[in-house]
C-alpha cells in the first residue's frame, strides 16, 4: 500500500518530503512490530538492543558508556536499562579490573539463550513483513547510508 493511501494524504509538497514521511511511518510500523514480538518476553526494544550489543562483545564485557554509544536509540538511559536487565538475571555488573571507577556489564548464559531465541523470531517475522529480496535490501541500505 502506498503512503498516500495509508495516511490518507492526496499529495506531498515534493518527493523528499514524501520520502521523509514514508521513512518515519515505516520506522514506526517496524517499531510496533518489534514491540509486539518482544512483549511475551517482557523486554523492551531498548533492552533487546543492549543484549544484542553485549552478545556481540561476548565474552568481553562492555561499559555503560560504550553501550550508550552503540545503541540504536541513543536517547535511552543505558544505566537504567542495565539495572532492569540485571534484575531479570540477563546481565551482570561488576567492577572493572583495570579501573575501579568503571563498571563492566556482561551478558549471562540466560541472556545469551534469550537473545538467541528472540533474534530468530524477530528475523523470521521481519523478513516476512518487509518482503524485500536480498538485492532490494542491499539497494535500500545503500540509499539510506
Amino acid at each position: 500500500m502506498k503512503i498516500e493511501e495509508e495516511i490518507k494524504q492526496k499529495q506531498f509538497v515534493n518527493e523528499l518530503i514524501k520520502a521523509d514521511v514514508n521513512i518515519m511511518f515505516t520506522a514506526s510500523w517496524l517499531s510496533r512490530l518489534k514491540t509486539d514480538i518482544l512483549k511475551p518476553y517482557c523486554i523492551s526494544f531498548q533492552q533487546f538492543n543492549i543484549l544484542r550489543i553485549l552478545r556481540g562483545t561476548y565474552p568481553e564485557p562492555a561499559t555503560v558508556k560504550m553501550l550508550t554509544k552503540r545503541m540504536v536509540d541513543r536517547m535511552s538511559n543505558a544505566s537504567r536499562l542495565v539495572d532492569k536487565l540485571c534484575s531479570k538475571e540477563l546481565v551482570i555488573r561488576k567492577a572493572c579490573r583495570d579501573d575501579m571507577r568503571k563498571v563492566d556489564v556482561l551478558i549471562t548464559e540466560k541472556g545469551l539463550k534469550l537473545i538467541e531465541q528472540i533474534s530468530k523470531e524477530l528475523e523470521a517475522k521481519i523478513t516476512e513483513a518487509i518482503g524485500l529480496s536480498t538485492e532490494e535490501a542491499c539497494q535500500l541500505n545503500e540509499l539510506l547510508d
